[in-house]
């Protein structure tokens, strides 16, 4: 064998229990009590626990928003990613008119394949079906691994929203392919309405970005999305859910019967709508804004009862000179948020602290990505898959700061956050790419994820 993890606590999303993982070719081939045989390297996992490669579903790595390019580019998301036990990012390339779906994703492909330090794969968002050519390529799209697409229900100014039409278009062409349609929900009229009050009345501080886009604007827009979902019986993927009204829409649906997913994220975990009356609120601002909290209690209630589904990050972050560029007027402030990094180190410090399990943990952050995006060899520390793994350290108290994350930003909305518990050293199919507090990676390590269509939970 290549590797041998020996003494370990494994976790899966459904048990916990000591053994030894065997290692050869970047697979997993043995697991199991006292295991032995010709070994090029023996890791000693006493008293720690070792966990399968979470999946950050949801990142925008060198992504051009509000007239600038997002802080982390490629090799940079990934390198953070490593650090954080993520072992395979999904990024999220936007197709504009006149552009093809594979053309856009090639495009990032040819970038990726020598600046990845873990493992990715693509959801493509859709912004013009250039006369219905899209729906065509759709399926040429699914079998080369590109099994989800994403909508926007909003950011109609800068030609990315699409119509209820369009929407209902893709979610049954993705329905046709075994594919699944991802959904950024908020009503774009009413932000628009709410900016163009604020503005007038002078009232220009990043708390009137919550305000422009408080919880009823994006549960809207959530409960809009579900209604033409159920009804064409398609299957959809709801994006970063933030509001309560929505997620009790996205539950309803579930209880019904119909496949709806719903994905989180940990700043909603973590802040509240309150940060931005902070001097330095404008760094929170993303969309959709952190909200009350009222829709927070109901998000950590809906992890624990098992109503969402995963928990990704969202991860786009801009440097602290852009977000000055808003100091003044909070339409000026780039959106989004660090967190690719801290996904899984949050998430598991939940669980150390009698949050929720580290199963839970498991299933929201690696296995139930895994499967609701078919990714078979992932997400899962079982015999045959790939040898992602990280090894957590119960024990060990960390402190976010700027200095001690992997990034290419300046600042961080985690930093001072203290957590009981961090990853020691992070595998990616048995490369270690991490190793106590340092990246020991190689840009180019990373492979692309081909994924297969139509996997239920």
């Amino acid at each position: 064998m290549d590797l041998l993890i020996k003494n370990g606590t494994i976790v899966t999303a459904k048990e916990s229990f000591v053994a030894d993982i065997g290692v050869e070719g970047g697979k997993i081939v043995a697991i199991g009590k006292d295991l032995v045989g010709e070994t090029d390297k023996v890791v000693d996992a006493t008293g720690k626990l070792v966990l399968p490669g979470a999946l950050d579903v949801h990142t925008h790595l060198a992504m051009p928003f509000g007239g600038t390019v997002s802080a982390d580019s490629y090799l940079a998301g990934t390198r953070a990613a490593a650090c954080g036990g993520v072992t395979t990012i999904f990024d999220y390339p936007i197709q504009h008119k006149g552009e093809t779906i594979l053309g856009v994703i090639n495009s990032k492909k040819e970038i990726l394949v020598n600046e990845a330090c873990v493992d990715y794969a693509f959801h493509c968002c859709i912004t013009d079906l250039n006369g219905g050519e899209i729906l065509e390529e759709m399926e040429r799209a699914v079998e080369a691994g590109i099994t989800s697409f994403k909508c926007f229900l909003v950011y109609k100014k800068e030609n990315m929203m699409v119509d209820d039409g369009t929407l209902a278009r893709l979610l049954l062409r993705a329905k046709e392919l075994g594919a699944i349609i991802n959904v950024h929900a908020e009503n774009p009229d009413l932000i628009d309405l709410n900016i163009e009050k604020f503005l007038a009345e002078g009232k220009t501080s990043a708390w009137y970005h919550y305000l422009s886009r408080p919880e009823f604007v994006e549960a809207e827009a959530d409960k809009r999305a579900v209604h033409w979902a159920t009804h064409l019986e398609a299957p959809i993927y709801i994006v970063h859910m933030a509001d309560k009204e929505g997620l009790e829409a996205c539950i309803e649906a579930k209880k019904s019967g119909h496949e709806v997913y719903v994905e989180t994220c940990p700043q909603y975990l973590e802040f509240t709508c309150d940060v931005y009356k902070r001097e330095d609120g404008r760094n929170f601002v993303c969309s959709p804004p952190m909200k009350g909290k009222e829709s927070q209690e109901a998000l950590w209630e809906a992890i624990k009862t098992g109503f969402i589904d995963t928990v990704a990050t969202d991860h786009c972050p801009f440097q602290s000179y852009e977000k000055d560029w808003g100091k003044d007027n909070f339409t000026k402030i780039p959106n989004g948020c660090a967190g690719v990094e801290n996904l899984y180190p949050y998430m598991l410090d939940a669980a150390n602290t009698g949050k929720l399990s580290f199963e839970r943990v498991v299933e929201l952050c690696s296995t139930n990505p895994a499967k609701i995006f078919g990714c078979k060899e992932k997400g899962s520390l079982a015999i045959g898959k790939d040898a992602d793994i990280v090894i957590y350290d119960k024990e060990k108290d960390f402190t976010v700061h700027v200095e001690n994350m992997h990034s290419d930003y300046d600042h961080t909305i985690w930093e001072g956050k203290e957590l009981h518990g961090y990853p020691v050293q992070t595998y990616v199919r048995g490369n270690l790419v991490y190793d106590h507090g340092d990246f020991v990676g190689k840009p180019g390590l990373g492979r692309f994820v081909k994924r297969e269509a139509k996997i239920n939970l």
